[in-house]
């Protein structure tokens, strides 16, 4: 079955940097989207970023744009969120996920878009 596994999260001063891995098993995962999501105490989850495995076209939430990069490395089955810049408001639980129809759909921003997710790893970012 699908597996995915986070990790790299922790505590970070702002204007600070992580870098999120989420390595993949399970599957051929050439035609998945591969999404970060996040959720911080008493909000709902929401989409942060998404990369087509086939091809690593990518897409971002307006509130990460320009300090965010996702990317995937196919040999180890692994996509990374490397956050730059990071804000207080950053702070959430961030979510590794997988649509496995992700090359029937143009941008999933959807939580229920996706199929399989990781377990998440806590990311806080102090003022």
């Amino acid at each position: 079955q699908v597996q995915l596994v986070e990790s790299g999260g922790g505590l970070v001063q702002a204007g600070g940097s992580l870098r999120l891995s989420c390595a993949a098993s399970g599957r051929n995962f050439r035609d998945y989207v591969m999404g970060w999501f996040r959720q911080a105490p008493g909000k709902e989850r929401e989409f942060v970023s998404g990369i087509r495995w086939n091809g690593g076209s990518t897409f971002y939430a307006d509130s990460v744009k320009g300090r965010f990069t996702i990317s995937r490395d196919s040999a180890k089955n692994t996509v990374y969120l490397q956050m730059n810049s990071l804000k207080p408001e950053d702070t959430a639980v961030y979510y590794c996920a997988a649509d496995r129809l992700g090359y029937m759909h143009s941008l999933p921003k959807n939580v229920d878009d996706y199929d399989y997710w990781g377990q998440g790893t806590q990311v806080t970012v102090s003022s």
